[in-house]
């Protein structure tokens, strides 16, 4: 006996039956369901909406940002010492240079 003598012939089996039943169910569902009208433009403009809000969303999380860095940058650089440095005092006092 080989494999094609044990199946059925195509179309005829249980599991055939009961995918086309499960078809015909599916299909009479999907007959008896009826979208509004204006469910497109409904869905479409909360979307935009959402879309809308999350760009301005970002925009101003951005200008914080960048903002809050510029306020930390300059509050350090205003953060020097009343006194003169070190390195740039002015002085001619410094260490003696070795002669050739």
């Amino acid at each position: 006996m080989t494999h094609r003598d044990a199946t059925e012939s195509r179309g005829t089996g249980p599991d055939r039956s009961t995918e086309r039943e499960l078809q015909d169910a599916l299909a009479a569902l999907a007959g008896g369901v009826h979208a509004a009208p204006d469910a497109y433009r409904t869905a479409r403009g909360e979307w935009l909406r959402r879309e809308r809000r999350r760009r301005l969303v970002l925009a101003v999380l951005i200008a914080v940002v960048f903002a809050l860095a510029t306020l930390i940058g300059l509050w350090v650089l205003n953060q020097t010492p009343a006194h003169p440095g070190v390195i740039f005092s002015g002085t001619t006092a410094s260490l003696p240079r070795p002669h050739p």
